[in-house]
């Protein structure tokens, strides 16, 4: 295989520059979904199983679009058609979900919603799988900790985007933030509609910029990994229980968050409430923030992990997000949530980042949409447990208090960080052998 060439920095800004849109309808999701279908008129025990299918069609989808573009080659590239195909895809599921009591006739809203959810977290997947594995498609393996951090970077300024549209539109261009019950507040609405548009931007942006390489650059490798018995690096085993407890924990922030400030800090559990949607924007915001900081802080990483190694660096952005998500239990005013949300930007962007550059150097270049996509199980395998458990914990074990599976959150995550002393990195072994 010839040699890939060192791409500049505005170069691989341009590849990755479609993370920003795919994370601004993402972080939309995250945010707005939960008021969304509560609004709809399911039970706050139902978001769980709601939220499932995030993971279930990323377990599905990813390993299959990975191989797919691993195999595709034509006039339109090799990631790029299914770059192109999953945001128009995205951006018609944001311009319907929110509408989904428009669309209502015997079906009701609440499952109309489900179903665009659905829709939308299968488009996202056949975008964003492609992009992890146009890193190795285009760089040396030196620059490989750059590319994913340049990803991080873009996903966490998609991210802010995102999470604090609703509350722009609101407080800033008057649009109103109270709807009538059973439908959407029109803030909610149009950060979907815009969401909708910058996501199908940003992908355009690296489909009409970046070049991908002909087959024939890869016909060495193809040559030489034909004859290779398929194999799971042994690091990607390592880092399957560091996964499981981040991304448990993630995902209860993810679903818990609203509820929990609501009824805490805005002394509210009726979605319908005022209360509850200001609630809701705040949450935005908050995610805005821990976001912003993982875009911060990402081409940092890099500089932390080359002194620290990776392992010790992904263990103690786990553990300052595990004791910032615990702190909620103490935090006696709802302003003072942006300091802890620093704490678990940090973590969010070393989880974004320090698995996939542990793992990257392991897997073979030509084959890297296949293992990234099976390399996904380890995020979404804890999010389904967690959404076929976590409602039943919150019923039983919490007493109907989001904020306990915010703080079981926080002990997960620590959990995580304690585990990342088991992995044997092979790039940190090679450093104190020298």
């Amino acid at each position: 295989m010839t040699k890939k060439p060192h791409l500049s920095f505005w170069q691989i800004f341009n590849m990755s520059f479609g993370f920003l849109g795919i994370q601004f309808g993402f972080a939309l999701q995250n945010a707005n979904a939960s008021r969304i279908l509560l609004s709809f008129g399911a039970d706050i025990h139902q978001l769980s199983w709601f939220w499932l299918v995030a993971p279930i069609t990323g377990m599905l989808i990813q390993p299959i679009i990975g191989y797919m573009s691993d195999k595709t080659w034509n006039r339109f590239g090799r990631r790029r058609p299914y770059f192109l195909v999953g945001a128009l895809l995205t951006s018609t599921a944001l311009i319907l979900m929110p509408n989904a009591p428009h669309f209502a006739g015997q079906i009701a809203p609440m499952l109309i919603g489900g179903g665009m959810l659905m829709i939308m977290d299968a488009s996202i997947n056949i975008s964003m799988e492609p992009f992890r594995a146009l890193v190795a498609d285009k760089l040396p393996d030196e620059q490989h900790t750059l590319g994913f951090s340049m990803q991080t970077l873009l996903i966490g300024l998609g991210a802010v985007g995102g999470s604090w549209l609703p509350y722009i539109l609101s407080n800033w261009f008057t649009f109103p933030s109270i709807a009538e019950d059973g439908f959407v507040p029109p803030n909610v609405v149009w950060s979907f509609y815009i969401g909708a548009a910058i996501l199908l931007g940003a992908i355009l942006v690296t489909v009409l910029t970046t070049k991908e390489y002909p087959p024939e650059f890869y016909e060495e490798e193809d040559s030489e990994e034909d004859n290779e018995p398929f194999k799971i690096p042994k690091v990607m085993w390592q880092l399957l229980i560091v996964q499981f407890f981040s991304w448990f924990a993630l995902f209860s922030m993810w679903v818990y968050t609203t509820p929990a400030i609501a009824e805490h800090f805005f002394h509210t559990t009726d979605p319908n409430n005022p209360a509850y949607q200001e609630a809701g924007d705040w949450v935005g915001i908050l995610f805005g923030v821990y976001n912003a900081v993982s875009a911060i802080i990402a081409l940092t990483i890099p500089m932390v992990a080359n002194k620290l190694g990776r392992r010790a660096t992904h263990g103690i952005a786990l553990a300052l997000g595990g004791i910032s998500l615990m702190s909620f239990m103490i935090i006696p005013n709802a302003d003072y949530l942006l300091i802890p949300m620093v704490g678990i930007g940090i973590a969010w962007g070393s989880i974004l980042a320090m698995p996939y550059a542990m793992l990257a150097n392991s897997i073979p270049a030509k084959k890297m949409g296949m293992f990234m996509g099976i390399f996904n199980m380890s995020i979404t395998i804890p999010q389904i447990v967690n959404g076929i458990f976590g409602g039943l914990i919150l019923r039983y074990a919490f007493n109907d208090d989001p904020m306990k599976s915010l703080i079981m959150a926080g002990v997960l995550m620590i959990f995580g960080a304690i585990s990342t002393l088991f992995i044997k990195d092979k790039l940190d072994l090679e450093k104190a052998e020298k």
